[in-house]
């Protein structure tokens, strides 16, 4: 035991305190990172990337709050409030005129692994009068490679709803 492992305790314990109630508090943001067809330069879909602007800490990397997130299993309840909030601002984007645009969320494990997210999704796609071809999920390979026969069959059912699939990190595990 030493003096810096105690304090490191307490910073993850308030962290995790925190991290129960920023939700609550509307303390999440989503920034929405452009891909660009370079060959006209158009911007074809965006990203939907989470950040957490905490009253006193100001801005927590994603780094330092994801993994406790997926840890306690708040990333399930912040994982539907991304999707939700990413739909519902393709929704906007799309009645402003920009009918073609694509929106990329990313799943965490625990969430793809979930028995509901296929009946999410479509009921996601549904509230917001979305066609599923303008959404792609973004699964990490080592998701997939979690349990390769249950992520293949997730898969085939999203795909069967019609909306994109992507494997984000590819080739940073298993490949």
């Amino acid at each position: 035991f030493t003096a810096d492992m105690n304090v490191r305790a307490v910073e993850l314990l308030a962290m995790e305190s925190s991290l129960y109630r920023a939700l609550e508090r509307d303390e999440f943001q989503l920034c929405y990172q452009p891909q660009v067809e370079l060959e006209s330069g158009k911007i074809v879909s965006v990203e939907a990337l989470l950040r957490w602007q905490h009253p006193e800490l100001g801005q927590v990397l994603p780094t330092q709050f994801i993994p406790l997130a997926e840890e306690t299993g708040m990333i399930e309840a912040i994982g539907e409030w991304v999707l939700d909030t990413a739909c519902r601002q393709l929704r906007l984007w799309h009645d402003q005129g920009h009918s073609s645009l694509r929106m990329a969320v990313n799943l965490s494990t625990r969430q793809f692994y979930r028995g509901t997210l296929v009946e999410d999704v479509s009921s996601l796609l549904k509230k917001h009068g979305l066609e599923a071809e303008f959404i792609e999920l973004e699964i990490t390979e080592s998701a997939v490679m979690h349990n390769l026969d249950v992520a293949a069959a997730m898969m085939e059912q999203l795909q069967g709803l019609g909306v994109r699939l992507a494997i984000d990190d590819f080739g940073t595990g298993y490949s």
